[in-house]
């Protein structure tokens, strides 16, 4: 079992929660973020606990990378270029993010055989419309002058180089596919729904549901994913793996909408936005995103203990806090 973690993009959403869980389990933790989408206040209240250390760097800095890697048994992937609008806005960075920083993670981690698991999306399944998703499912990706499958091809060079050097240099890595993680500290700012909506119903604003409201997806709460996260670093017959983690509850855009009304008590109208108009002419969204969970189910037992009530309810509170909170 390894004491000592790396978390990359430790000050963001899903890595700010994996810090978190792991200082509680008296881990060493370190965390490396540039801040770009992550924020300090996620992990301000690890700041001062004695096994907790936070780095603001890229971890594109060799020198740093090498020195913290150096100090680690196990290092957690989650630095990335996130969000459909940050990718459809900036494909170039989202490109160079992703593949080029997980190269350098993987070099590292091969220079003092550190285990690494590899943040990967349900993106990756591109067009694919047998449900559930399955890990050894064919991917159909859509064509190179949309820009917003950029993303998804990124993740799946990530995969390709994390298995390369698992299978060429036997070093230890484990690729993990989220499927619309959410709860309390996630972003809007990037295309994500969930706390889009909350924050919008909350202000009395229309909630802007893209396209016609029936794509569906299964929201998994972030405790749930960080709690499987290290289940997975923990195991040896994870390595050389890849694994769904994700949620059972599948429900539409517009059912999400009208969820979200309701346990916030708004009264805010839904108004539906074409993609075109969202994000960029030609814009591809996948209708429905299932994770079919048995690979993960089987090896840790994995089961979401969160209802996306329960989940909702949980951010709610979270953004109500911040609405509240004094400015300055």
């Amino acid at each position: 079992m390894s004491d000592r973690y790396l978390v990359t993009g430790g000050a963001g959403f899903i890595g700010s929660h994996l810090c978190e869980l792991l200082a509680s389990q008296g881990k060493s933790v370190v965390a490396i973020d540039d801040l770009s989408t992550g924020r300090v206040e996620n992990i301000r209240h690890l700041l001062p606990l004695p096994n907790f250390q936070f780095v603001r760097e890229t971890i594109m800095n060799a020198q740093v990378l090498d020195r913290l890697a150096s100090q680690s048994e196990t290092i957690v992937h989650l630095a990335a270029a996130v969000g459909v609008k940050l990718i459809v806005d900036d494909p170039v960075h989202t490109i160079n993010t992703n593949i080029l920083g997980t190269e350098a993670v993987l070099t590292t981690a091969n220079r003092y055989a550190c285990k690494v698991l590899i943040a990967s999306t349900s993106e990756v399944y591109g067009k694919a419309t047998k449900v559930p998703f399955c890990e050894e499912d064919d991917c159909l990706i859509g064509p190179t002058t949309h820009s917003r499958w950029a993303y998804a091809v990124s993740k799946q060079v990530d995969e390709f180089l994390g298995l390369a050097y698992q299978r060429q240099f036997g070093l230890p890595v484990v690729v993990m596919r989220f499927f619309n993680t959410i709860g309390p500290r996630q972003t809007g700012r990037y295309g994500m729904v969930a706390p889009r909506f909350i924050r919008q119903a909350l202000s009395g604003e229309p909630l802007t549901v893209y396209g016609d409201g029936e794509q569906s997806r299964c929201f998994a709460d972030v405790s749930d994913v960080v709690g499987a996260v290290v289940r997975l670093a923990e195991h040896p017959g994870a390595v050389g793996q890849v694994f769904n983690i994700g949620g059972v509850e599948e429900i539409t855009m517009r059912g999400l909408a009208e969820r979200t009304i309701e346990l916030t008590g708004s009264r805010s109208p839904i108004e539906y936005i074409p993609y075109d108009r969202a994000y960029a002419p030609g814009f591809e969204d996948m209708r429905r995103r299932v994770p079919g969970l048995q690979k993960i189910s089987a090896l840790i037992d994995y089961r979401p203990s969160f209802t996306l009530d329960e989940t909702l309810r949980r951010v709610i509170a979270y953004e109500k806090q911040r609405l509240e909170a004094p400015t300055g």
